[in-house]
């Protein structure tokens, strides 16, 4: 195996079923809820955490269908927050297409986020599992903590890398650490799955991470066709990165103050704050940061018995940290 489409394939029948729950979940009584909410789970993207749930549910030799509805729960908790990361950021581009909030306005994007949300935790009561619930209130809740931390960030030069770092975990490796979370809690038994819970969080908390920063450096090494959005859309938005936080630490008084104005008052041309990034050695940087927590992320399955599914999900560090988009 060496590329996503590999992973798709070993677990195709398990993504084909998947769909099919999520297109059947999705129905409302309401025409624009239905519209909005199709508009955005088809508009593309790699759907890489219900993957991780239905993956690591078969590399712990899962035989049920539990997988399917929680996977589905974890991409509609997605989705909302995309629908209202977007309207928070202004964004007019996702995925290479419009943004749902430009195609039909903030407050119908917002509220079927809102839709999204409740549908989701509908399913969670469907599954009758307390603990299930336990860790997707935890999650939706951290990650909105994330949001608001984000926000209070904005046009923030002075971040810290700590401080970056629990940002992108409330907002980003929070949900693959949950997503892992469940496919744990139902594949194992309450003692397996006590000795390996750090294990199995451990891995998604670092794949998220790893993830996360790549994603990050995109901004600086990428295209707006490639990236699926606008380049320079998180310096837009005021968000200090660790592309920007290793170069402002690493560069003259003389650029640091055009990356500070950059990011404080959002002046600044787009090919200039590429290069005093990329010259200051913050992509590599950041790189190498990613690889190590992809690395860690490898070492947190060591449990897991050999088998393709594992084989799977080493090569899903390797590309969390490769990818192009």
């Amino acid at each position: 195996m060496q590329k996503l489409k590999d992973i798709q394939t070993l677990i195709e029948n398990d993504i084909k079923n998947n769909n099919q729950f999520i297109i059947d979940s999705l129905s409302s009584d309401v025409v624009l809820i239905n519209q909005i909410s199709h508009y955005i789970i088809n508009s593309g993207g790699k759907r890489l955490r219900p993957l991780l749930v239905m993956l690591f549910s078969r590399a712990l030799n899962y035989q049920g269908d539990k997988h399917l509805a929680c996977a589905a729960i974890i991409e509609f908790i997605h989705t909302a927050t995309l629908l209202h990361d977007d309207v928070v950021d202004n964004s007019e581009l996702r995925r290479g297409k419009e943004t749902a909030n430009n195609v039909f306005g903030n407050a119908a994007s917002v509220l079927t986020g809102d839709f999204l949300y409740s549908r989701a935790f509908q399913m969670m009561v469907g599954l009758d599992n307390m603990q299930i619930m336990q860790i997707l209130a935890d999650a939706t809740n951290k990650i909105s903590e994330g949001e608001v931390l984000q926000l209070l960030n904005a046009r923030n030069s002075e971040l810290t890398e700590k401080d970056y770092t629990n940002v992108i975990y409330c907002k980003t490796a929070k949900l693959f650490e949950a997503a892992c979370e469940l496919a744990g809690v139902i594949s194992l038994d309450k003692d397996n799955y006590q000795e390996h819970q750090d294990n199995i969080k451990s891995y998604g908390v670092y794949l998220g991470n790893a993830f996360q920063i790549a994603d990050d450096v995109l901004d600086y090494v990428s295209d707006a066709e490639s990236l699926g959005k606008n380049i320079g859309d998180d310096l837009d938005e005021g968000k200090m990165t660790l592309p920007t936080i290793h170069a402002l630490a690493n560069i003259d008084q003389q650029k640091q103050k055009v990356l500070k104005r950059a990011i404080e008052e959002g002046q600044y041309n787009v090919d200039e704050i590429v290069a005093i990034v990329k010259n200051s050695g913050a992509v590599e940087y950041s790189y190498k940061v990613a690889c190590h927590y992809a690395d860690l992320a490898k070492q947190s399955i060591n449990f897991l018995p050999e088998s393709d599914y594992k084989e799977a999900m080493v090569l899903l560090c390797d590309l969390a940290v490769k990818r192009k988009s």
